[in-house]
């Protein structure tokens, strides 16, 4: 045989295709990651403004016009209600100020990432020295001293679901990746719902009672593992049952490439561009690193809408795989199918 025969023996077109598909996927990782996190700044930061009501509104218009446009302030009529919207997270941080003296208060939560309440406290350093006055920072919602950086809860929501979509994927290496009856799609949601239950139990373990890195309820943090887990793994079994062997990429893309970096892990939300930043809460890593860090530091508040994300993307994923495998396609076994079975 010619190279040229050989060639066309060893790389088929389809085995072409998939690696093109992996050097896109190759490049789109690099360029979110880096996108998203080479420059983070903090950008209409969700911020209270306890002061005089005479001099509220000039401190307020002051702090919108930061150059840059850090801050989204807003008029919070005292020190409790401050506190109880950062514990709500409605805002990520307050300053109160004190008419009858020069030092005033900052209030932050490092629970919501340490990086953003650092940049609030390196901030109002600087505007309040500029003004010939000084700031205390009072952390109302303290990150654990085993967590360092606010990032544990990230990494464990990575690994739920890391976890879901290879078990998914394994799923379909063993025996074709589009179920070929109901039947089959039944049991491998089932096998992926008892996966997700015990990796979720896994999971909440080990940050808590092995490592200490997250406080919050253990039982609440299995809940949240196991509906991660599932969303994800479900919604590999539908791009799976739709687009075949390609659909494993399209759940990288959609869970590493795109949703890692906008989940608020390494920089919370608003410090990330505005992209990332409005597609985070949307996706799963985002959604289940919020709940977490809301178990863990901020009494299991303002969990609603991100438990709604993760729900939605179990139903649909599951309903897809369903309605995919009852139309009962019967396609030509695919190469890595065969392979696994040889």
């Amino acid at each position: 045989m010619t190279f040229v025969d050989e060639l066309k023996s060893a790389v088929t077109p389809r085995a072409a295709l998939l690696v093109v598909g992996v050097l896109a996927l190759q490049l789109l990782f690099i360029a979110s990651y880096v996108g998203a996190l080479h420059d983070p700044k903090p950008r209409d930061v969700p911020f209270g403004v306890v002061a005089p009501q005479q001099v509220t509104a000039q401190l307020v218009g002051r702090l919108e016009r930061l150059p840059g446009e850090p801050l989204a302030p807003r008029p919070v009529a005292d020190a409790d209600e401050a506190r109880r919207q950062i514990m709500n997270r409605d805002i990520d941080g307050a300053l109160l100020v004190d008419p009858a003296g020069s030092t005033d208060t900052l209030l932050v939560a490092s629970g919501g990432g340490t990086v953003l309440s650092s940049t609030l406290e390196s901030l109002f350093t600087t505007v309040e020295a500029a003004n010939r006055r000084t700031v205390r920072t009072v952390d109302v919602a303290p990150a654990s001293p085993q967590d360092f950086d606010g990032l544990s809860a990230f990494y464990l929501v990575v690994g739920w679901c890391v976890g879901g979509y290879i078990c998914a994927a394994i799923l379909a290496i063993s025996a074709g990746s589009r179920p070929a009856n109901t039947t089959r799609a039944v049991i491998r949601l089932g096998t992926l719902a008892v996966y997700s239950v015990i990796g979720g139990l896994g999971g909440a373990i080990i940050v808590g009672p092995i490592l200490g890195a997250l406080p919050g309820s253990v039982a609440a943090l299995w809940g949240l593992g196991t509906l991660v887990v599932f969303a994800v793994g479900a919604a590999t079994l539908a791009l799976q049952s739709v687009f075949g062997i390609v659909g494993i990429g399209l759940a990288i893309l959609l869970i590493v490439v795109a949703g890692n970096p906008s989940a608020g892990g390494a920089f919370p939300l608003p410090m990330l561009p505005p992209f990332w930043n409005a597609i985070g809460p949307a996706l799963p890593p985002g959604a289940g690193t919020w709940v977490a860090r809301s178990i863990a530091y901020f009494k299991g508040n303002d969990v609603t809408g991100p438990l709604l994300v993760l729900s939605a993307w179990a139903v649909a994923g599951t309903a897809i795989t369903l309605v995919t495998a009852s139309l009962k396609r019967r396609p030509p076994a695919e190469p890595i199918a065969r392979e696994a079975g040889a």
